[in-house]
């Protein structure tokens, strides 16, 4: 992933937002160690963007559309409150593996439960409503997992949609590759989606915040 502001200012940023907690900065710091494609952990700044927006909506329920390492749901768990849930779904039983490590690690990791397998599968299985619904997976689905987010998305809800700027390739014309189509379709759709209204965020690698109209 290309930084599309300087890694300076970035630092500045996270100096100046909620803090990381001890064990997703040990977890950060073992992805990187250990992991291929390390990049895909949202990291601490989006963490604590990702632990506000749980607080603002006052959400109880999150539903994460790809785990990896699990740093994004312990960020989930550590900002709900004592009765709040976090399904989080992953394909890759390794990176599994190591979240399940860490979640195992503090009280408040009782709060994610791990769904193994396809996502869209997964949230065919699943009830709304949801509080907070998050999508950091394979991109090619994007607009799949948006249709069946909304239909999942309790009516004050949010749903988080990570990557959405795809280290500026969304820019090129014709796009250079699937992954970029997919997420240039997808944000095009929910700009025009009349049912929903959103805001761009050029946090990290771009978030997509949506919300329903009205």
């Amino acid at each position: 992933m290309n930084r599309l502001i300087p890694s300076e200012m970035e630092a500045y940023a996270e100096a100046h937002s909620m803090a990381e907690s001890a064990v997703c900065r040990a977890l950060r710091e073992e992805t990187h160690r250990t992991m291929e494609y390390p990049q895909m952990l949202v990291g601490p700044l989006e963490g604590a963007f990702l632990k506000m927006m749980t607080q603002l909506v006052g959400a109880k329920r999150v539903l994460e559309i790809g785990m990896f390492t699990g740093y994004s749901a312990l960020c989930f768990a550590e900002a709900l409150p004592i009765d709040g849930t976090v399904i989080t779904c992953e394909v890759n039983d390794k990176s599994a593996e190591l979240a399940r490590r860490y979640i195992a690690k503090v009280p408040f990791g009782s709060k994610v439960s791990i769904r193994m397998g396809p996502a869209l599968e997964t949230m065919r299985t699943l009830a709304g409503p949801f509080d907070l619904i998050f999508i950091d997976a394979d991109k090619t689905n994007y607009l799949n997992y948006y249709r069946r987010a909304l239909d999942l998305l309790a009516p004050n809800g949010v749903i988080l949609i990570d990557n959405v700027l795809w280290s500026g390739e969304v820019l090129k014309q014709p796009p250079p590759d699937e992954s970029t189509a997919a997420i240039q379709e997808l944000n095009g759709t929910v700009a025009n989606d009349p049912r929903v209204t959103a805001v761009l965020v050029t946090i990290r690698d771009g978030i997509l915040v949506v919300k329903r109209a009205g």
